[in-house]
Formats: structure tokens, C-alpha cells, sequence
């Protein structure tokens, strides 16, 4: 069974821009870090992406999780263990 989705993106219908206002923001955040993640385009930005490019991102995103998610939503929301 997957435990992973991505359907957000597959069925957006809206505007796709930022700046407008938050929910529009918010939207258009999802839509990207969905395409972001796809397994073919990310596959081929990693191997692009210099060692400190990697650190950076890897960094943000763990302060981001860390900052955002308590410790139950991260095993249950971001591994997927719980």
C-alpha cells in the first residue's frame, strides 16, 4: 500500500502564483513542493545541485519540520511510522 500522495496537484483547478493573497500562496507552496518532489525532476536537480545547495535545503527542511510539527505529527505525518 502506498503511504505517500501527491493528489493536490493532480487536481488543482485554481490560480497558480504567489503574492496574492495567503490562501493563494498557500496553493501555489503545495502545487510546487508537489511538482518539486516528483521522482523524475527531483532525481535530476539533486545530481545538479552543489554540496552546499544539498546542506542548505536539507537544513531549511528540517528546521521547518522541527519549528512546525510536534513529535507525534512528525513519526505520523513526515516518516509515516505511527
Amino acid at each position: 500500500m502506498t503511504r505517500h500522495s501527491h493528489k493536490f496537484v493532480e487536481t488543482f483547478q485554481g490560480f497558480v502564483g504567489f503574492g496574492l493573497d495567503r490562501p493563494t500562496d498557500e496553493h501555489a507552496l503545495i502545487y510546487y513542493l508537489q511538482k518539486f518532489s516528483d521522482d523524475a525532476l527531483i532525481s535530476t536537480l539533486v545530481q545538479r545541485m552543489s554540496d552546499e545547495e544539498l546542506l542548505a535545503l536539507f537544513d531549511h527542511l528540517g528546521r521547518l519540520l522541527k519549528r512546525h510539527l510536534t513529535e507525534d505529527e512528525y513519526h505520523r505525518l513526515f516518516l509515516k511510522d505511527g
